[in-house]
C-alpha cells in the first residue's frame, strides 16, 4: 500500500464525450478538443488543480460534442497517446480522469471499461485512480473494478461540473494524505429515462439529488445518482447508484438505498416544460402573446447525442410563414460555404439541412446573407441569412447555441425576438430565464424522446421502459478492489 503523502505527485487527463447509437455520423479525430501537458493545466476546465497542493502530471484530456458513435481509429489514437504520456511522464502517486461514460466508440461495447482498464494494466494495482463523471454516463461493473473513487455531476442542466472535478480530486488527496484506501459499489436500477425527464430542477429528481449528502458519513466518502444515458443500445445502459467509501457495508447499505429510492418514484418521472408535438408547439408560440417563446427542437439535440442538420422546424415556420423567429441553429457545412461564396448581401437559393445525415429533413429556401463569421478555421465558419420573417443561423461544425454569447458573438439578440428555436432539450442555463414561455417539440431525430420505440437489441433485459416490470431488489456490487490489500 502507498504510504501517505503530504505533496503528491498526480497524473491528469481523460477523454469525454456522449454517443448516440441511432447516429449515423460518426465522432471523429477533429472533432475533439485536446489539450496536452501544460495547455491541460493552463485550461480554465482544470483550473481547480492550482488551487490543492499537489504537483500535476499533465497527460491528454480530449473532449468533444456529444454525437454519434466514436471512429475506432481516433479513439485508439488518443488511447495510445494518453498512455504514452502516461508512462513518459514517471512515477505517480495516483490519477484523476475527467470523464463522461456515454461514449461508444465503433466495435466496442464499454469504451470508458476498456480506456480505465489500459490505464490500470498500465499502473498496476497499487495506484489510486479517480473519475468524474457526466450522471448521464453508463457505468458498467468493469469501469467499477478498475477504479478507487468516483464522483459524478448532481445537476442537469450541468452547473455544478468544476465542483464535481474537484469532488473527484478532493477525495483522491484526502486518500493520499492519510493513507485510506477507498472503494466503489454499484447498485443498478432496470430503469432508463431521457435527461428532459429528469432534470434536477424538477420533481422527482431535484429530491432525490438533494437527498445524496445525507447518504454521507463514517465510512461513505461520496454518494451518486447515475441517471444513465438512455440512447445508448449497448449492455452496459443503466441507471446505478454510485457510492465511494472505506467502509464496504456503510458504502453498500448507501447504494442500496439510493437504488430503491429512484426506483420507488420511477413512474413520477415527467417533462419539465410544456411539451407537445412540433405543429401544437408552434401553434402554442404564436398564441401566448409574450416574448420570446423559446421552442426546443429536443430530436436534433447536439448537446444529447443529435446530428443537428435537420431542417424539420424551419421547413414547418416557413410553411406557416411565420415572422419575428431565430433558429439556431442548423449544421450545414455546405450551406456556410455557398454563404460565404456569394457574400454579405447576396440573395441565393439555398439548400439547407441534411447535410451529415441524409435521412433528416432539408428544405429550399430563398435567402438574403446578414453576416459571415469567420473565425479562422473553415470548420469554425457560421452564416447568419434571412428567409422570409426568420432569421437563421447556419453552422459548419455540430454545436449548440446555448449561451448568450453564441448569439451576441453574430450581432443578434435572443430576447428581442417573437420566438427562438434551439436544438435543446432542457434549456440551457443562460436561455432558460428568458423563456416566455418554454415550450419542447417532440421532434424526429436520433435523440427523440419516444424512448419505448428506440430499438433495443443488447439493453440489459427487464429494462424499463423497454420490457415491462413490476418488482426489483437493488444489489450493491463492491469493486474487486474494495477492501483488497496491494503493495506492502
Amino acid at each position: 500500500m502507498q504510504s501517505p503523502s503530504a505533496s503528491p505527485r498526480i497524473a491528469v487527463g481523460g477523454i469525454h464525450t456522449e454517443c448516440s447509437t441511432y447516429s449515423p455520423v460518426l465522432i471523429r479525430a477533429e472533432d475533439f478538443r485536446v489539450l496536452r501537458g501544460d495547455g491541460l493545466t493552463a485550461d480554465p476546465y482544470f483550473a481547480f488543480l492550482s488551487r490543492h497542493p499537489a504537483t500535476i502530471a499533465p497527460l491528454l484530456h480530449a473532449r468533444a460534442v456529444p454525437g454519434g458513435p466514436v471512429e475506432r481509429a481516433a479513439y485508439e489514437g488518443f488511447k495510445a497517446e494518453f498512455l504514452q504520456r502516461l508512462q513518459a511522464s514517471g512515477p505517480v502517486d495516483a490519477l484523476y480522469l475527467a470523464m463522461h461514460g456515454a461514449m461508444f466508440v465503433e466495435g466496442m461495447e464499454d469504451a470508458e471499461g476498456d480506456w480505465l482498464s489500459a490505464v490500470r494494466h498500465l499502473v498496476g494495482p497499487d495506484r489510486l485512480i479517480a473519475v468524474s463523471y457526466d450522471l448521464h454516463g453508463n457505468v458498467s461493473q468493469r469501469v467499477i473494478d478498475q477504479i478507487d473513487i468516483f464522483a459524478a455531476y448532481r445537476t442537469a442542466p450541468h452547473i455544478d461540473t468544476p465542483e464535481t472535478m474537484e469532488a473527484a480530486f478532493t477525495q483522491l488527496l484526502t486518500a493520499l494524505r492519510t493513507g485510506a484506501r477507498p472503494g466503489v459499489v454499484r447498485a443498478t436500477v432496470p430503469l432508463l429515462l431521457p435527461g428532459e425527464r429528469s432534470s434536477t430542477e424538477d420533481e422527482p429528481a431535484r429530491s432525490l439529488y438533494a437527498a445524496l449528502p445525507s447518504h454521507e458519513g463514517p465510512g461513505v466518502w461520496r454518494a451518486d445518482l447515475m441517471i444513465g444515458y438512455v440512447w445508448a443500445d449497448e449492455p452496459r445502459a443503466t441507471a446505478c447508484a454510485v457510492v465511494t467509501g472505506t467502509d464496504r457495508a456503510a458504502a453498500s447499505a448507501a447504494a442500496t438505498a439510493i437504488a430503491s429510492g429512484f426506483w420507488a418514484v420511477r413512474d413520477l418521472f415527467r417533462f419539465g416544460t410544456e411539451t407537445g408535438p412540433l405543429p401544437a408547439m408552434l401553434d402554442r408560440a404564436a398564441a401566448c402573446g409574450t416574448a420570446p417563446a423559446i421552442l426546443a427542437d429536443s430530436g436534433d439535440n447536439p448537446t444529447g447525442g443529435g446530428v443537428g442538420d435537420r431542417a424539420d422546424v424551419l421547413s414547418a415556420l416557413i410553411a406557416r410563414d411565420w415572422q419575428g423567429a431565430l433558429v439556431a441553429g442548423i449544421t450545414d457545412a455546405p450551406a456556410v460555404e455557398r454563404c460565404f461564396a456569394a457574400g454579405q448581401g447576396a440573395r441565393l437559393t439555398l439548400p439547407i439541412g441534411a447535410s451529415l445525415d441524409p435521412a433528416g429533413v432539408s428544405v429550399m429556401a430563398d435567402a438574403l446573407v446578414l453576416t459571415l463569421d469567420d473565425p479562422g478555421p473553415a470548420a469554425a465558419r457560421q452564416a447568419v441569412v434571412r428567409i422570409g420573417g426568420i432569421t437563421l443561423v447556419l453552422a459548419a461544425r455540430r454545436r449548440p447555441y446555448h449561451d448568450i454569447a453564441d448569439f451576441t458573438r453574430l450581432g443578434l439578440d435572443p430576447s428581442a425576438v417573437r420566438l427562438l428555436v434551439v436544438k435543446s432539450g432542457y434549456l440551457s442555463p443562460d436561455l432558460a430565464p428568458l423563456a416566455r414561455p418554454s415550450l419542447m417539440a417532440l421532434t424526429d431525430g436520433v435523440v427523440n424522446q419516444d424512448i419505448p420505440r428506440l430499438a433495443n437489441r443488447h439493453r440489459p433485459a427487464g429494462t424499463l421502459p423497454f420490457e415491462a416490470r413490476e418488482g426489483f431488489t437493488p444489489n450493491a456490487q463492491p469493486s474487486v478492489r474494495f477492501g483488497a490489500r496491494f503493495g506492502s
